[in-house]
């Protein structure tokens, strides 16, 4: 940063480090960035344990089988009485049907924001970097050819049978 910008946004005057203060720095973040991981990998260990996943998935079935049964005899009563007292059995029994939409509903939403939590961790898992001794590796690194659109083509079509 310049002194210009320095004065502009009112921000001190950035201090000068020696290449040794940016390693020891750099060791020390490392020696974070792993603490850190180590913390979180302690707790997706402890995930898979977490109980009564399961057991609330059971409930919200249950609950949605119950409304559903009991929608079905609502609309059979509702059929067989008077007119008059029809409408409000039947609104009652469209109401137990809403319940059993919202108790689905609610395990969908729970196992979709389990798969992206899982998508976010394996994301943020494939951004991050590790060492081999002093080398980053970055997890992004690959192995790549280089080839023009002819030798594709080529590859492509080779591989497959000529009719």
């Amino acid at each position: 940063m310049t002194d210009k910008l320095s004065q502009l946004f009112n921000l001190p005057l950035p201090e000068e480090s020696t290449p040794e203060e940016a390693k020891s720095s750099i060791e020390e973040n490392r020696a974070i960035i792993k603490e850190v991981d180590h913390a979180i990998d302690k707790i997706d260990a402890a995930l898979p344990f977490v109980n009564d996943l399961d057991i609330s998935d059971k409930e919200l079935d249950d609950l949605s089988d119950l409304a559903k049964e009991k929608f079905e005899t609502l609309v059979d009563l509702g059929m067989n009485v008077e007119a008059r007292f029809s409408g409000h059995i039947l609104a009652t029994a469209g109401t137990l049907l809403g319940h059993a939409i919202t108790a689905k509903q609610a395990k969908l939403d729970k196992k979709l924001r389990m798969i992206d939590l899982q998508l976010k961790k394996a994301r943020l898992d494939s951004q991050t970097t590790k060492t081999d001794g002093d080398k980053l590796i970055d997890a992004a690194d690959g192995k790549a050819v280089v080839l023009d659109r002819n030798e594709l083509l080529k590859q492509i079509l080779g591989d497959k049978p000529k009719s």
